[in-house]
């Protein structure tokens, strides 16, 4: 009965102006937000939830399900965006989120092994538009991680086991991609459109392609440049 009406709470929050829904999320359920809060109507119906000053959530998002949210501050939240279950979602500073992703762990998962269901951005990371992230089990994205374009996806379960996956800090992972479980990106690295990530690879500053994914050269210049890149101009340089 307690979670339904938490659940039509939340809902009715999202109709409310910015400020009003700043202060019902924090009267009724203890969370704490930030100044300069912004949400359109979306719904956070979460344990436990923190949030910078600046964050901008758009329509039509939901949260739900998840023990711990944690937002850091100047990060926007666009549209349509669905965040479900998990220990933890940790989504850093500046960061950016565009649209109809969806960033889901399986509930009571029926494996083997031990998990640790927890989702984290670093600072700066950038997601594109239509990505499926599964983080039944730990998926971990560095600082400065775009996952960009649309329609990517990564695994962290299979039938009856998981592994983590991880994305090194200022590594740009194309669109169409898809990481298996297991898979593990390294630091400054280029993941090249509809590349299939299905081990672990160790090599800084490298282009990685093809299917199955596979080392296809080291980073001239020109590929420096892209995963040095600020992802946002007012990124601030300790990001």
């Amino acid at each position: 009965m307690y979670r339904k009406l938490r659940f039509a709470m939340s809902a009715v929050f999202g109709f409310l102006p910015s400020p009003l829904a700043r202060l019902c999320y924090r009267w009724f359920f203890g969370y704490r937000i930030g100044r300069r809060f912004r949400i359109g109507f979306s719904l956070i119906d979460v344990s436990s939830c923190e949030i910078g000053d600046d964050v901008s959530i758009g329509h039509f998002n939901v949260f739900t399900g998840t023990k711990a949210l944690s937002i850091g501050e100047h990060t926007g939240i666009g549209h349509l965006n669905v965040f479900r279950g998990g220990d933890e979602i940790r989504i850093g500073r500046y960061c950016e989120i565009l649209r109809l992703n969806e960033i889901n762990s399986i509930p009571e998962p029926d494996v083997m092994n031990e998990i640790d269901p927890r989702f984290i951005l670093g600072d700066g990371g950038m997601l594109g538009a239509s990505h499926k992230i599964d983080f039944t089990d730990r998926v971990e994205f560095g600082k400065r991680v775009i996952l960009g374009g649309r329609n990517s996806s990564v695994w962290t379960h299979n039938r009856q086991m998981t592994a983590p996956v991880t994305i090194g800090d200022y590594s740009y992972v194309g669109s169409e991609i898809r990481i298996a479980p297991g898979g593990s990106i390294p630091a400054r690295c280029i993941v090249g459109i509809g590349t299939v990530v299905t081990k672990r690879f160790d090599r800084e500053e490298t282009l990685i392609a093809g299917v199955p994914a596979a080392v296809v050269k080291e980073l001239g210049d020109e590929g420096k440049f892209l995963v040095e890149n600020k992802t946002r101009r007012d990124l601030p340089d300790d990001i």
